[in-house]
């Protein structure tokens, strides 16, 4: 990671600087940085839970993999692309996207590598999970679709995609929202030591780094993603019906070794491919993201994040930052989708 960042993972755990009081339509704080008085457009309320299903789901060639993928809204409606992280899948975005779809978007929500649908279309393909792999994959979906450019949402690995996508390819990014702010890393960097609590909160990333914890995983991922669920988000109270909707697409035939070479590779235990080598030497160097943005954060966020005040700068177009109250932890798309839609029409004024 850039050094901000590495600063700012050692603040890991710490309450939000900023708290912000409920309006009707949002729950959105001040912005920190370019800060807009611009509200969103008013979307149809919804709360989270309101919406189980996506529909039939569809499948598309690119690049390396056929894609499996939810599309909602009308066809010539602006394109909006919804990431999830892990151990999350498409249904993070199950009530967004008809929000948004009702406000006339393309939505396009796709399974990243390693989960759902979505699979390599050679045996032959490295199973990788390093960063730039997967910023290229949505690259590759985009062009499959005649997508020429899109506002890019996401959280976890998918914020830290639409990040890449944002600073590598401007001009395919109309706008973006990132959950935690500015998440491109880098292996090098990742190497330097954090104090011993903020390590504490980074233990699956050890115990990945194990052949132990690559069986551990396989052996038991239904019960260690709902376990990383409850610790990133304390105050969720999911259903068993909700995670185990997510929980089948982790039956990818790819996901354990996705996940375990995403891990290894950021504590360089695992080569990435030659392929990607000079989009990572550009992410090295912490490109700054010039497109209008939005970047959220909820209040209860469990998960390891950087504090906003360390991102700010690396966002130079538009900006504001925002952080959802009521007790939102690391999927705020799920916990809190009136806000990250809200989040996406209003970057969309920018």
């Amino acid at each position: 990671m850039p050094e901000e960042i590495n600063h700012a993972r050692r603040r890991f755990l710490g309450t939000a600087a900023m708290t912000v009081a409920a309006t009707q339509l949002v729950r959105f704080g001040s912005a920190i940085a370019q800060s807009s008085q611009t509200k969103p457009a008013a979307l149809d309320r919804m709360k989270s839970g309101t919406n189980t299903s996506f529909g039939s789901l569809r499948q598309i060639d690119a690049g390396v993999l056929n894609v499996g993928y939810a599309e909602v809204g009308p066809a010539n409606g602006d394109p909006v692309i919804l990431l999830h992280g892990w151990p999350y899948d498409i249904y993070s975005y199950v009530d967004v996207a008809p929000l948004l779809a009702s406000a006339g978007y393309r939505v396009i929500v796709p399974y990243l590598r390693g989960y759902g649908t979505t699979r390599f279309l050679s045996s032959e393909t490295l199973r990788n999970g390093q960063q730039s792999a997967l910023a290229v994959d949505i690259i590759a979906l985009m062009d499959a679709l005649n997508i020429e450019k899109a506002i890019i949402g996401g959280f976890d690995w998918g914020a830290r995609t639409a990040n890449i996508i944002a600073a590598l390819w401007p001009e395919r990014t109309k706008a973006l929202v990132s959950v935690s702010g500015y998440l491109i890393g880098n292996p090098e960097t990742n190497q330097m030591p954090l104090p011993p609590q903020a390590e504490l909160q980074w233990w699956y990333q050890f115990y990945f780094a194990t052949e132990r914890g690559r069986a551990g995983y396989e052996q038991y991922r239904h019960d260690f993603n709902k376990l990383i669920w409850k610790l990133a988000s304390p105050q969720w109270q999911f259903d068993d019906a909700t995670f185990d909707r997510s929980a089948e697409s982790f039956n990818n035939p790819d996901h354990v070794s996705i996940v375990i070479h995403n891990y290894r590779w950021r504590l360089s235990l695992a080569e990435g491919e030659p392929q990607y080598d000079e989009l990572e030497k550009r992410l090295a160097e912490a490109p700054v993201i010039t497109v209008p943005t939005i970047t959220l954060e909820g209040d209860a966020n469990g998960a390891p994040h950087p504090d906003a005040s360390s991102y700010a700068r690396k966002f130079s177009g538009r900006y504001s930052h925002r952080v959802i109250s009521g007790g939102i932890g690391h999927n705020p798309p799920q916990e809190a989708p009136q806000e990250f839609a809200n989040a996406i029409v209003e970057v969309d004024g920018y």
